[in-house]
């Protein structure tokens, strides 16, 4: 079940890109009750998603470097 999770991580950080993309958004496209499947929370888990808020404004989900990092090297591998 590891590489089945590891690709839909891949696909979940190519989906929010390079740029940060509105927490709910996020949670519309991604979010499951699946327990084997649980992509947002691991992606969460391994550090790879950081999630801001600023007052005023929505919330936003973003890649990080270690997220960067994951698919930077699961990108080489496929």
């Amino acid at each position: 079940m590891e590489d089945a999770v590891d690709a839909l991580i891949v696909d979940l950080l190519e989906w929010i890109g390079p740029a940060p993309r509105p927490y709910s958004e996020v949670m519309e496209a991604w979010r499951t009750s699946c327990p084997r499947l649980p992509v947002w929370e691991e992606a969460n888990a391994r550090g790879f998603l950081a999630r801001s808020h600023e007052a005023g404004r929505a919330a936003l989900v973003s890649v990080t470097a270690s997220g960067r990092d994951f698919l930077d090297a699961h990108r080489r591998q496929a």
